[in-house]
């Protein structure tokens, strides 16, 4: 009991962190080793772990300049059109536009965020390109 309760401020002081961190962060190691092993993750030079950070809630769009019926503005009640998953593998993209991703995953969220965390590869790097295994996964 008392060890689930340290866990549970860890991870809340860890989110504390987090939100004041940038949007796309790179870290040094998985947080979640597990999965981030089963997407192709090894411990050596070529691979790159980024944390990613996706507002929660719905979307709201820009009130039109121009003129009409209120009913058809369409500002509120907005769906996303890609989960944030794919928001969030999208954003890791743009930033490191050398790197191919390997797959993503959940790490948290707190009532304002969610964070995920990608896993890249460098395909130029020697002691990737030398590995037959993730030459095959990366294509």
């Amino acid at each position: 009991m008392r060890r689930q309760v340290e866990l549970r401020d860890y991870y809340r002081s860890k989110r504390m962190e987090w939100r004041r961190g940038r949007t796309v962060q790179r870290v040094e190691r998985p947080t979640r080793l597990d999965r981030a092993r089963r997407l192709g993750y090894h411990a050596k030079q070529g691979f790159v772990v980024v944390r990613v950070k996706v507002s929660r809630g719905g979307l709201r769009k820009k009130a039109p300049t121009l003129g009409r019926r209120q009913k058809r503005t369409g500002i509120s009640k907005i769906k996303r059109g890609k989960s944030m998953q794919k928001i969030a593998e999208e954003r890791g993209e743009r930033k490191y536009r050398n790197l191919k991703l390997l797959g993503s995953y959940y790490v948290g969220e707190d009532g304002r965020y969610k964070w995920f965390e990608c896993v890249f590869v460098d395909p130029c790097h020697p002691s990737i390109k030398n590995s037959h295994e993730i030459q095959r996964r990366i294509g």
